[in-house]
């Protein structure tokens, strides 16, 4: 993906921030009881695995508001299925690294299969979140045979894991996820401003970062916000204290961009401290 398209994206946060649309949807508790999450939302008790043992953790899960719903866990299953009618889905993958043990790079290396095709390859935990870290891993699959089928093969290092699982009717849009780091590795605490002009319209507003985290939304269609001429996107990252710490001016013409093969992407900025 073009890394000017990747701040593109974060800027129409204040437009249409990343959620999804509540229906009909699987969502499942792995390895633990049913949950209500801070949306009211119902997580089902585990079910639906092959093999693999349910497993409690006490540990506080950070960039999440439902830190519960990661204390719960699956280890090493073989894969998960569920009967669905044919169409297109979103599959949400939910884990953190909470044990001891798993707290280093290299420590659990997974692949995650979607429909028999591999979709995460060499899934390191620690390695993209740290520990006790929320890591959500996102898809779009086509169900032709009445099942979705999510596989775990371990790759080095302890077995597999999962937390929870959610399965949305249709295809939703990819997200950014940026993350923001002082070179000894502390997220930063601050927040994104962005401003988005152009001869037709403009915006602008701020993203709080949770973990020196945030997430956007990705869109394939500018025009559909009203972004059909140049405009320009300036972006720059303040800390608690007010300090400037990184800042990027893009311009761009949606017309000349091919914007139709756009994937979820994670970014990853080392700043400077004040």
């Amino acid at each position: 993906m073009r890394t000017t398209l990747a701040f593109l994206a974060f800027s129409l946060l204040a437009i249409l921030p990343r959620s999804v649309t509540a229906q009909t949807t699987i969502r499942v508790n792995c390895g633990g009881p049913s949950y209500k999450d801070s949306h009211g939302q119902i997580w089902q008790a585990d079910f639906g695995f092959s093999g693999g043992i349910g497993y409690t953790t006490s540990a506080t899960t950070l960039g999440t508001s439902d830190s519960l719903l990661y204390h719960d866990f699956r280890f090493n299953p073989t894969s998960y299925s569920f009967k669905v009618p044919n169409g297109q889905y979103h599959v949400n993958l939910y884990f953190s690294e909470d044990l001891a043990i798993g707290e280093v790079v290299g420590a659990r290396v997974f692949d995650v299969s979607l429909q028999g095709t591999r979709a995460f390859t060499n899934l390191d935990i620690f390695s993209e979140v740290g520990g006790n870290t929320a890591l959500v891993k996102t898809a779009n699959i086509n169900v032709t045979n009445g099942q979705v089928l999510i596989g775990f093969e371990h790759v080095a290092g302890i077995n597999p894991k999962i937390s929870a699982i959610e399965i949305l009717p249709g295809v939703a849009p990819p997200t950014l996820t940026m993350n923001f780091k002082y070179p000894d590795g502390t997220p930063v605490a601050g927040k994104l401003n962005y401003a988005v002009t152009s001869s037709l319209m403009s915006f602008n507003g701020a993203e709080a970062l949770f973990n020196g985290r945030a997430e956007a939304v990705l869109f394939s269609n500018p025009s559909a916000l009203g972004i059909s001429a140049q405009f320009t996107v300036n972006l720059n990252l303040t800390d608690n204290s007010g300090h400037q710490l990184w800042k990027l001016t893009v311009g761009m013409n949606p017309s000349g961009v091919n914007l139709t093969d756009v994937q979820s992407s994670t970014l990853n900025v080392i700043v400077q401290r004040p």
